[in-house]
């Protein structure tokens, strides 16, 4: 089974070469070498010349072009989609502040927004780095700061007196709000250059 394996992949790279460029420049140099022979200009080493002609044509020939993945960008969203609903399952869990308590579901109300499926969504995949800051909001700042949270309010039982942990959380909270809300403005104006373009599109035909 093994073996069987082993020469198909060996059948494969090798089917691969014979239609490379290496392969076809070396042929086509090894062609020249082989007219030389004929006519008598390689005399006896004409076999060295062919061999030297080929070898010169496969290195001189650029190398085969690996295409890159490709990647979905509704996938990844999707993805992303998933995360969301397991940190609201999470957050679900967490007792906090009222005043925090409430700056995190205006965030998380605006994250909904942005994840759920259709126009907006699409807006949002075709941005990758507000993709990114989506996707780093969601899975490492919001329950790192709540997280962070509920350690420094059990110390702060220990430890009286100290800044109350709640007020690092609200304001760690607002920072994030007003990052999608910035992330929300620019995708706001992608739409507005889009429409904008279209408009001075039409009135340039319109004057053609």
């Amino acid at each position: 089974m093994a073996t069987s394996r082993s020469s198909s992949r060996s059948n494969s790279r090798a089917l691969a070469y014979l239609e490379s460029r290496k392969n076809l420049a070396g042929s086509a140099c090894g062609v020249v070498g082989v007219g030389l022979a004929l006519t008598g200009a390689a005399g006896s080493l004409w076999p060295l010349v062919v061999v030297g002609l080929y070898a010169a044509g496969a290195l001189i020939a650029p190398p085969e072009r690996v295409a890159p993945p490709e990647f979905d960008p509704s996938e990844q969203l999707g993805v992303l989609r998933e995360d969301f609903g397991r940190l609201r399952e999470y957050l679900a869990e967490v007792e906090l502040p009222p005043a925090a308590g409430g700056k995190l579901t205006e965030l998380l109300e605006l994250y909904g927004r942005l994840l759920d499926p259709g126009w907006v969504a699409d807006v949002l995949a075709a941005d990758p780095e507000s993709v990114h800051a989506l996707s780093r909001a969601v899975r490492t700042d919001v329950p790192e700061s709540v997280d962070t949270y509920n350690r420094a309010r059990w110390w702060n039982r220990l430890q009286p007196g100290t800044v109350p942990p709640e007020r690092h959380l609200e304001r760690q909270l607002s920072v994030l709000f007003d990052e999608a809300e910035r992330l929300t403005a620019g995708l706001h104006e992608v739409e507005t250059r889009r429409q904008q373009t279209h408009t001075t599109y039409l009135e340039e035909r319109g004057r053609s």
